[in-house]
């Protein structure tokens, strides 16, 4: 990455740039077409550039500074006038910044309003959520298939995926170790259960099988590649840029887990088209107020519970329940149903340290079936003296 000095031909050629897209030129013609500019990124810009101010896509974040991809090339900006104390507002990689156009150093005065953002809860005990991409189109969750799958896991990376805004497609990768096709489409089907709605490919990095096929999803906006360390993200990356630009690292042969080969989100330019941001290994996936992407994660049991006698059906003891009936003729799996649990009482948990009026209710809820559950224990020991 090339820091640009703040020339004054540099500047001419940046107001010239910010002109054009102010006015609404074809955006085929903008420079920054390949990192996702389009003529809505115009109409929100347009204010900024009549103040002379540059914009561009923030392709990496690093210690209060980032690099930023403008119409005269990759800048290098500071962060201190947009780092607020809400950790969900900083500027992320995808952002749109808009930066001065001159100064030693540059800084980034504001960002464009995002279209999407990726967020996860920290694993702090400060209840924070973290954001790890904005902007973006698909969410790529890679999944190695030199492990045993961890149908749980992906099923977190989806609620957080459709949470986002953004389309998820699952990418199976490491196919070439599994040793037959037969295997392989077992585990296809068991994924392809997991995630109602998302696409489900399978690649080989080694070979190349399915690489053309995902290149013709991400061509197609800003992509997110995500998954554990040892997915094979960075081989991914490379094989879409074709060339190697991420490191990659070998993974362990005890768990078949990688070390974190990426370090920072970056964001690149694919050469067939669209923009892919990278991103370090995850061990951590936890829910930030996602109960619509948990919903859409587990679409046939929302569906099924829309069949309940009561609306309030929490799906365990009560009468009536078509979720619980699906369980029981075997159209439903009871890992499924746990998943759903599991998921919906973490998130609840999340967005109850956030929200005061939550805690309250749930606390009342709590008392409530505490009481009930004391009451019917007293009208048992009752019937049975």
């Amino acid at each position: 990455m090339t820091s640009l000095s703040a020339s004054s031909s540099s500047t001419t050629s940046s107001a010239s740039s910010a002109s054009s897209a102010s006015t609404g030129s074809a955006p085929s013609l903008h420079p920054l077409v390949p990192y996702g500019w389009d003529d809505a990124w115009a109409t929100a810009y347009a204010p900024y550039a009549a103040e002379g101010l540059l914009v561009g896509r923030v392709i990496r974040v690093d210690r209060g500074q980032c690099d930023v991809a403008t119409a005269d090339g990759v800048l290098r900006a500071d962060t201190a006038f947009v780092t607020p104390h809400d950790p969900l507002r900083v500027v992320c990689t995808g952002d749109w910044a808009v930066v001065e156009p001159v100064g030693d150093p540059r800084y980034v005065r504001t960002y464009l309003p995002r279209r999407s953002a990726f967020v996860r809860s920290t694993s702090s005990k400060r209840s924070e959520g973290q954001i790890l991409a904005a902007n973006v189109d698909h969410a790529i969750i890679a999944v190695s298939l030199a492990v045993e799958l961890d149908l749980g896991r992906v099923e977190r990376f989806l609620a957080l995926a459709w949470e986002s805004g953004a389309q998820p497609v699952v990418v199976l990768t490491k196919a070439d170790l599994v040793p037959d096709a037969t295997t392989l489409s077992y585990l296809v089907e068991d994924v392809e259960a997991t995630a109602p709605g998302v696409p489900v490919l399978t690649v080989s990095s080694t070979n190349g099988d399915g690489i053309d096929v995902l290149a013709a999803v991400v061509a197609d906006g800003t992509a997110v590649l995500l998954g554990q360390s040892g997915a094979g993200k960075s081989t991914l990356a490379n094989a879409l840029l074709g060339v190697d630009v991420m490191e990659v690292q070998a993974t362990r042969d005890a768990d078949g887990k990688g070390r974190h080969t990426t370090t920072t989100r970056n964001l690149l330019a694919l050469p067939g088209g669209g923009v892919l941001i990278d991103t370090p290994g995850l061990r951590g996936v936890g829910l930030w107020d996602a109960s619509t992407g948990v919903g859409q994660v587990f679409a046939e049991i929302e569906e099924l519970a829309a069949g309940c006698r009561f609306q309030d059906c929490a799906h365990t003891a009560e009468p009536g329940c078509a979720v619980l009936a699906a369980l029981d003729s075997g159209t439903l799996a009871q890992r499924r149903l746990e998943s759903y649990r599991k998921l919906l009482r973490e998130n609840q948990y999340i967005v109850a340290k956030t929200d005061a009026r939550l805690r309250a209710e749930i606390r009342k809820d709590w008392k409530k079936k505490g009481a009930e559950g004391k009451a019917a224990m007293e009208a048992k020991r009752g019937r049975q003296r």
